[in-house]
C-alpha cells in the first residue's frame, strides 16, 4: 500500500497535526506491515509557487504546468498513491495559504471538458486527466477551538468538490494546541492513542463507530479548555498587560482543577515559586478555583519549589516523588493534597472518557467469561488470618488450634476468588499448615509457637533485601495500585516498616517463652495476637506522617 503525506502546516513536522498523523500512520503499520510504504511531502519546504490561471496545463501543454517548481514532484506522489493524507491545521476556518496554493496547482490532473457533477456537489466538474479509480483520501486537522464542529464547514466544501462528498475520512480535534504542551501530555497521549486505533483499523478497512465516536469528545471540557488557553497568552486579562511567566503558569494548573473532586471545604493551595520570589494561592472550591496574588488566605498546603523544577514536574521530565526525594521542592502544610493530587487536578478521568495511553495501556478491568470485572486487590487480613488463629488458639487448646489453622490454610483459596494473591499469602499458607500439621503429631506446641513467630518475623525482615517490601504489596491498593511500586517515597516507607514488622516478630519469641512458663502461658496468644492490630495502627499513622516529613525537608 502506498501513502503519501502531504503535510500543510507552516510549522512542518512541529505541527500539532503532524502528531496526530504520526500517530495514525503508526496504526496503518501496525495493520498493515512491511507493506505500507509511504512517502511524505513538507508543503513549507517546497518551492511551489501560486497558480497564474493562465490554462497552459489544458491547452498549450496538456498535463504539464509552464511553472518550473517543485509542483511536478508533488504530482508525482499523487499518481503514485493508494491512500493520501492531508494533514493540516485550520486556518481562517480553512486551510493554510501554501498548502491552497497546491491545492489550485493540480489543475494539470484534470481535463478542460465539463461534466455533470453526480454528487450534487456544486454545479459542474472537470474529469480526471488520470484512473484515479480506488484511492483513497484521509483528511486530519486540528484547530485551536474548544470543538472541531461547525468550524470545518470550508474545508469540508473543498473536499467535497475535490474528492465527492461522503468519499473521504476525517480526523478532526478541537484544542489542537494542547498537543504542543508537555504538561498535559497524559490527556493527549491518551488521544493519540485513539488516532493510532484508528489508523490501524483504517488499515484493515475502516474505522469502527466506536472509535470515531472516542475522536469526537473533547480533551477538556469547554469552560476548562478556554481558561487554559486564556491563561496560556501571557496576558492579563483586566488590563492587558503581560503578566509573569508564574502566574499564567499557575492559572494554567488552576484551570485543570475537577469540581467534582470538593470535599465538603474550600481547600487553599499555596504555591511560592523561590526563583521568582512570588507566592500565588489556588482556592479549590465547589464552583472552581480561583488564583490570588500573594497570601490573604491561610494556606492548607503551601509548596516551594523554583518555577522550573515545577514545569518539568508537569511536564513528566522529571517525576513529582522523586524531585521531593532529592529535595528540589518541599512541602509543608497538608500533605494529603499531594497524595490526591490527580484527584484534583489530574483532568477528565480515563474510565469517563474513555482515555488510553500511547503505549496501550489497559484499562483497570479485567475479563472473565467475557464479563469485565473489577481488578482484584491485595488482602493483609488474609495473610494475618493463619497466623492469628494459630497464635490464639494453639496456647489454649492445642489440637482445636492446629485444626483451625489447617482448615483456614484449606480454605485461603476460596477467600482469595475476590482479591489477588501474593507470594507471600501462598508461602503464609504453607507454613501455618505445617506448624499445625507437626503439632498434631506430638510435637511441643511450645517450639512450634516460637518458630512461627521467629519465621513470620524472618519472612517480613527478609523482603527488605528485595526491590519491594513486603507491606508494599499490600499497602499500594491505597496509593494508585501498582504505579505506587515506582515512587520512592512510598517504597521507603514501606521498606521502613516491613523492617519494624520484621523486627517486632524477631523478638516475639523471647519474652513469648517467658510467658508460657508462667500460669497465664495459655493466654500469650492471645495477646501476642493483638501485636498486628497495634501494628496495624501504627502502620496507619506512619504511613501519612513519613512522607509528611520528608516533603517538610
Amino acid at each position: 500500500m502506498h501513502i503519501v503525506v502531504i503535510n500543510g502546516s507552516p510549522r512542518g513536522t512541529k505541527s500539532n497535526t503532524y502528531r496526530l498523523t504520526k500517530s495514525f500512520l503508526s496504526g496503518m503499520q501496525e495493520a498493515v506491515g512491511e507493506a505500507l510504504q509511504v512517502e511524505e511531502i513538507q508543503v513549507n519546504a517546497m518551492d511551489i509557487k501560486p497558480c497564474l490561471g493562465c490554462f497552459s496545463c489544458w491547452n498549450k501543454t496538456p498535463g504539464q504546468c509552464c511553472i518550473r517548481d517543485d509542483m511536478k514532484q508533488v504530482i508525482e506522489k499523487l499518481l503514485w498513491a493508494d491512500v493520501t493524507i492531508w494533514s493540516f491545521p485550520l486556518y481562517y476556518f480553512s486551510v493554510p495559504g501554501g498548502l491552497k496554493n497546491l491545492i489550485d496547482r493540480q489543475l494539470p490532473m484534470v481535463l478542460p471538458f465539463m461534466t455533470e457533477n453526480t454528487d450534487q456537489t456544486g454545479s459542474g466538474s472537470h474529469p480526471s486527466r488520470y484512473d484515479m479509480g480506488g484511492k483513497k483520501t484521509v483528511v486530519i486537522s486540528t484547530c485551536g477551538f474548544y470543538s472541531a464542529e461547525k468550524n470545518y464547514d470550508g474545508v469540508c466544501s473543498l473536499f467535497d468538490h475535490m474528492c465527492g462528498r461522503g468519499q473521504y475520512t476525517t480526523i478532526f480535534c478541537g484544542q489542537g494546541e494542547l498537543f504542543r504542551v508537555p504538561e498535559l501530555s497524559k490527556r493527549t497521549d491518551g488521544y493519540l492513542g485513539y488516532v493510532r486505533q484508528a489508523g490501524k483499523e483504517y488499515g484493515k478497512g475502516e474505522i469502527r463507530l466506536e472509535t470515531r465516536e472516542k475522536l469526537g469528545k473533547l480533551l477538556y471540557p469547554k469552560e476548562v479548555f478556554e481558561e487554559m488557553a486564556d491563561a496560556s497568552w501571557g496576558i492579563d486579562r483586566e488590563s492587558g498587560e503581560k503578566q509573569s511567566e508564574a502566574l499564567g503558569f499557575t492559572r494554567q494548573m488552576a484551570a485543570l482543577y475537577q469540581k467534582e473532586s470538593y470535599s465538603g471545604r474550600e481547600r487553599v493551595l499555596e504555591m511560592y515559586y523561590t526563583d521568582q520570589d512570588e507566592c500565588y494561592q489556588v482556592v479549590l472550591g465547589r464552583e472552581g478555583s480561583q488564583v490570588l496574588s500573594g497570601s490573604p488566605r491561610l494556606a492548607d498546603t503551601r509548596i516551594e519549589t523554583p518555577l522550573e523544577v515545577w514545569r518539568s514536574i508537569g511536564a513528566g521530565k522529571i517525576r513529582g516523588d522523586e524531585a521531593l526525594m532529592k529535595h528540589l521542592y518541599r512541602v509543608t502544610g497538608d500533605f494529603s493534597l499531594m497524595l490526591e493530587w490527580d484527584t484534583y487536578f489530574g483532568g477528565p478521568k480515563e474510565e469517563e472518557e474513555g482515555g488510553i495511553s500511547q503505549e496501550g495501556e489497559k484499562s483497570a478491568k479485567e475479563t472473565w467469561g467475557g464479563i469485565h470485572m473489577p481488578t482484584r486487590e491485595t488482602n493483609m487480613s488474609l495473610l494475618l488470618l493463619p497466623w492469628i488463629a494459630f497464635w490464639a488458639v494453639v496456647p489454649v487448646n492445642h489440637r482445636l488450634g492446629s485444626l483451625l489453622g489447617l482448615l483456614l490454610c484449606g480454605l485461603l483459596p476460596l477467600l482469595f476468588h475476590r482479591n489477588k494473591k501474593t507470594l507471600y499469602d501462598s508461602v503464609s499458607g504453607g507454613l501455618v499448615a505445617c506448624f499445625s500439621g507437626a503439632v498434631l503429631l506430638g510435637v511441643p506446641y511450645e517450639a512450634m509457637l516460637l518458630l512461627s513467630y521467629f519465621s513470620f518475623g524472618a519472612m517480613w525482615t527478609l523482603t527488605c533485601l528485595g526491590r519491594i517490601p513486603l507491606t508494599a504489596h499490600y499497602s499500594m491498593n491505597q496509593y494508585q495500585g501498582e504505579k505506587a511500586l515506582s515512587n520512592p517515597i512510598f517504597m521507603k516507607t514501606n521498606r521502613i516498616l516491613t523492617l519494624l514488622w520484621g523486627i517486632l516478630y524477631l523478638i516475639t519469641p523471647l519474652w513469648t517463652s517467658v510467658f508460657l512458663k508462667t500460669e497465664w502461658g495459655s493466654w500469650s496468644g492471645a495477646v501476642n495476637s493483638l501485636l498486628p492490630v497495634a501494628m496495624g495502627i501504627f502502620t496507619a499513622w506512619f504511613q501519612k506522617w513519613y512522607p509528611a516529613k520528608v516533603a517538610r525537608g
